[in-house]
């Protein structure tokens, strides 16, 4: 048989190995599950962790003890950034819903005030006698649930903000080189690697519910790295020839980074507004997983702390200041709590 005969006869033999190793993968018929194909991967569900929800739930003891409201309003995404091709914003919509599981990990009583939309419709339909009475033991066609005043219990701080930065590749560094032989038929080679830095930014504030005074504002911004690694080899093998190229590229998750910044910010906030001694729930604040550490300092030694049940008429715990944190305080999140006079932080050092 000839060469051209052979090329001709192979083609339809690829086109049939390739038809033979799809038809693996789908089938046209449902299997036993109702399935045409089995999905690929298999990760399991994970916790959405960050590096501050440890000391998160560290606060949890002393958030039991003061039974502070705090309701969770629109922080919203004003970087402005959306994607090229218009398939939507750069940046999560969800940043309310990251402050809320902040709170949550740290246990601290939540008020809805972020979507009322069914608890309003419900109020709407019981208004209007729609809606039965199901706490009545013997629940008759005539029996509705009864709207009472002073049912839904009120907030006595509120969080709002907004994600405000999204700067992309602050700096970047790269390097490639190439060589080979300096023959027609020599092998070549080509290496190259690059990394690039962005960054995320947050204004997010505590407000008073009954006063509407301003009593906490954190900014905070995080840096976000990505790095390219690629090498590729070209040689001549007889009257062939190959090209071979591998490559790897990482970027840190921006999502991922949004909600640090505000599970941080969430942490500071409920400790001070909690009064937990300095150091209580330090862990990672000042550690190597804290992005905001100055120059490796330590700012606090973790502690040991059993939570005791709460007592209403028991004196909240003790803290004293030195003065008013101003926003280059906020490197070091236990400093009003060290020495002096009590009572100088005002609105930032508790209720």
């Amino acid at each position: 048989m000839s060469t051209r005969a052979r090329k001709h006869l192979l083609k339809p033999l690829v086109l049939m190995v390739a038809a033979v190793a799809l038809e693996g993968c789908i089938s046209p018929t449902p299997d036993s599950v109702g399935r045409y194909t089995s999905p690929i991967g298999g990760a399991p569900v994970i916790a959405n962790e960050t590096p501050y929800s440890a000391a998160l739930r560290c606060m949890g003891g002393f958030v039991a003890q003061r039974p502070v409201r705090i309701a969770v309003g629109q922080i919203a995404d004003y970087t402005g950034k959306a994607e090229a091709d218009g398939s939507g914003r750069k940046v999560t919509a969800g940043a309310a819903l990251m402050a809320m599981s902040a709170l949550n990990k740290a246990g601290v009583h939540m008020v809805e005030r972020f979507d009322t939309s069914v608890a309003e419709m419900e109020l709407k339909y019981a208004n209007n006698k729609l809606i039965g009475d199901d706490q009545h033991p013997n629940p008759t066609p005539g029996d509705f649930r009864k709207i009472m005043a002073g049912s839904i219990p009120g907030s006595d701080y509120y969080i709002v903000g907004g994600i405000t930065e999204l700067n992309f590749n602050i700096r970047s560094e790269n390097a490639n080189g190439n060589g080979g032989g300096t023959a027609t038929n020599a092998t070549t080679g080509t290496a190259s690697g690059s990394m690039y830095v962005m960054n995320v930014g947050l204004d997010m504030r505590l407000v008073n519910t009954n006063t509407l005074e301003v009593a906490d504002v954190i900014s905070y911004q995080k840096q976000i790295i990505g790095r390219q690694i690629s090498a590729g080899v070209f040689d001549f093998l007889g009257k062939n020839f190959f090209d071979v190229s591998v490559g790897e590229s990482a970027l840190e998750p921006i999502q991922l980074a949004v909600r640090s910044v505000i599970e941080r910010a969430t942490l500071e906030m409920i400790t001070r507004i909690y009064r937990a001694p300095a150091g209580a729930c330090s862990i990672p604040l000042g550690t190597s997983d804290d992005p905001l550490r100055e120059g490796g300092e330590s700012f606090g030694q973790p502690a040991a702390y059993a939570p005791q049940p709460y007592a209403p008429n028991a004196p909240a715990p003790s803290f004293q200041a030195t003065a008013v944190l101003s926003d280059t305080g906020r490197s070091r999140p236990y400093a009003g709590y060290e020495g002096g006079q009590p009572g100088l932080l005002g609105l930032r050092g508790g209720l």
